[in-house]
């Protein structure tokens, strides 16, 4: 009897062990999963701050791994730099960083983010380029859409031998931008972003518009000047032709063109309403009042259209043009000087009426 309830007693005490040892089995495995939850959740889940539908976040070329999470928190990427941070350096990332702009969404998680900036995979910057009138305007519309830096690009457009191998010059440098949506990696360089234009150039300037230009006895640089003094006097299509037409008749002749933009651009003072007198005397080889041809480059970058315009000038008589009364925006044309006189003074009255 009592060899029997020692073994009851040792059956109980070792059915209490071995439900003791199952719920520490059970807790710990609840602890190890909690655990693996938890890293899973810093790896996998979420860890974006609040913002749009997407950002970007950008890297500088030459950034360290110190730089990106810095990068990340000032930037207002990432909700946790620590839970990011985790996630990097067990997937090697910290070795790995590359410049550029990069495209968040909003509810990436770690693992997202760190696999996209391991990748490079940037997201292109579409530059859109329309008129601009000054090198200054160039280098300001590439520094604030790339990283490109400005002082590297102004002393690249004032460098004669590197412009020389592009057929270009210190005044005919603006020549290489052809307006137009152009796409770029964030990270390029200020040469490698001129280059790209300066490719773009060439394969603007195909057989048949360098054969037009050859036609009107022109260079391709000086197609860009003239365009780029129609593309300043109107917005009209129609009519660039016409205005093309009466400064290449000038220009044939050796006249003064007389171009009012010109004067503008020798000033800079791109507001002048009315060009007086006291403006024509200013002493620029941009002035075409005070010098003969063509100025040295262009006074704007012409659109496409006005380029075409000037390539497809019509032969005409007319040697003199001003704006119309009406201000509808179009121009009188004539061929004699008498018959522009009688427009002008047409044009001078309705100025005044206006109050101009």
């Amino acid at each position: 009897m009592a060899t029997t309830t020692k073994k009851n007693n040792a059956t109980k005490k070792s059915s209490k062990r071995s439900s003791w040892v199952r719920r520490a089995v059970v807790i710990i495995c609840a602890l190890i999963a909690g655990v693996l939850v938890f890293i899973a959740y810093r790896v996998f889940g979420p860890n974006t701050k609040a913002f749009g539908d997407k950002k970007y976040f950008y890297i500088r070329t030459g950034s360290t791994y110190a730089d990106v999470l810095d990068g990340l928190e000032e930037q207002n990427i990432v909700s946790s730099r620590n839970s990011f941070d985790f996630t990097a350096r067990r997937l090697g990332y910290p070795t790995r960083v590359k410049a550029g702009r990069y495209q968040i969404k909003w509810g990436m998680s770690n693992f997202e983010i760190v696999k996209l900036l391991r990748s490079g995979k940037q997201a292109p910057v579409q530059l859109v380029i329309t008129k601009l009138r000054t090198k200054n305007d160039f280098v300001r519309k590439i520094s604030a859409n790339l990283e490109a830096d400005s002082t590297a690009l102004r002393i690249l457009m004032q460098d004669d031998i590197y412009l020389r191998q592009f057929g270009l010059d210190t005044n005919t440098v603006m020549c290489a931008i052809v307006p137009n949506t152009y796409e770029y990696y964030w990270n390029t360089s200020a040469e490698a972003a001129f280059e790209k234009l300066e490719k773009e150039r060439e394969h603007f300037w195909n057989t048949e518009r360098r054969t037009k230009a050859k036609q009107l006895g022109l260079s391709i640089n000086q197609v860009t000047v003239l365009a780029s003094i129609v593309e300043e006097e109107t917005n009209k299509n129609d009519e660039k032709p016409l205005i093309s037409s009466v400064y290449l008749n000038r220009y044939r002749k050796g006249m003064r063109l007389q171009a009012d933009p010109t004067v503008k651009f020798a000033l800079q003072d791109f507001g002048l309403k009315r060009i007086r007198e006291a403006h024509t005397l200013f002493d620029s080889p941009y002035n075409t009042y005070q010098y003969p041809g063509l100025p040295p480059g262009p006074i704007c970058t012409p659109s496409v259209k006005t380029l075409d315009a000037v390539l497809n000038t019509p032969d005409t008589d007319y040697m003199y043009f001003c704006a119309r009364s009406d201000f509808s925006g179009y121009h009188a044309f004539a061929a004699t000087y008498k018959e522009h006189l009688a427009n002008a003074h047409k044009y001078q009255a309705a100025l005044n009426q206006a109050g101009y």
